[in-house]
């Protein structure tokens, strides 16, 4: 399936490396003009590299932590002063944060709230009038598989999935009559950035936790991330125009909950 994106405008939180990247680069390459968001301008220089090599159209940059009210406004204003519209948004950021209950304490909620569930909703905000006003928009939701199946010592992370996985199912409701779309994926185990950190995490030599999490796959190995960024890229397009509201497990089969 060829998926032709031309004439379009997206914003990828998160989108220096790993799966925003990813997803970036294949919105860029299926002809879409692309605004990545990061925090750290080496990371984004070095974005525009990669993304450049196979973008069939414009890119932008814009430093930001979508953590902050305020560099949410930036985000959006910098992409509409550069492409003049948004119709795909990709909410990305992210990193994953977990620990038992009496552990987390209420800084450490705060912070997860605000990367996660509050971005989305403060940028989704700002480009929810023009997608309306067009009558064509696309939002997708990064969340991971605890959403659905939260397991012990995963939190913050999976309620505040969680919460982005209600929000994701209450926007659709709102947006389908304007042919506004929103659709969450959720991920599984991806071979990213993060999984270095992922493992410093478990205490365990990358190599091994590589192993091990990999044996807990039903299909035997961490996705890539290429894989994920072939779906997003699917549901940004036409090809997807009557699929909104879905949650979409993207982790090899490990999620108990379909």
């Amino acid at each position: 399936m060829q998926i032709n994106l031309q004439g379009r405008v997206a914003l990828v939180t998160g989108g220096s490396r790993g799966i925003g990247l990813a997803v970036a680069t294949k919105l860029a390459e299926s002809g879409a003009d692309v605004a990545i968001v990061a925090r750290g301008r080496k990371a984004l220089d070095q974005a525009i590299t990669t993304i450049g090599s196979t973008a069939h159209a414009r890119i932008t940059t814009v430093v930001g932590d979508v953590a902050v009210a305020a560099d949410v406004v930036q985000a959006y204003d910098e992409t509409m002063r550069a492409f003049g519209r948004i119709d795909i948004v990709v909410n990305n950021a992210g990193t994953s944060r977990t620990g038992g209950f009496e552990s987390v304490s209420d800084e450490i909620w705060q912070q997860d709230l605000e990367q996660k569930l509050f971005a989305a909703i403060r940028l989704t905000r700002l480009v929810w009038p023009q997608m309306k006003e067009r009558r064509w928009g696309r939002i997708i939701n990064v969340l991971n598989i605890g959403a659905k199946a939260p397991k012990p010592t995963s939190l913050p992370t999976s309620v505040t999935r969680a919460a982005g996985m209600a929000l994701t199912k209450a926007l659709a409701n709102e947006g389908a009559p304007h042919n506004v779309l929103v659709n969450a994926l959720l991920v599984g185990f991806i071979d990213s950035a993060q999984v270095p950190q992922m493992a410093a995490n478990a205490g365990l030599p990358l190599r091994e936790f590589m192993i091990r999490r990999s044996n807990e796959i039903p299909l035997g190995r961490p996705g890539r991330t290429e894989e994920f960024a072939n779906l997003a890229c699917f549901l940004a397009s036409e090809a997807a125009s009557y699929i909104t509201g879905t949650a979409i497990n993207v982790d090899g089969g490990s999620s108990p909950v379909v």
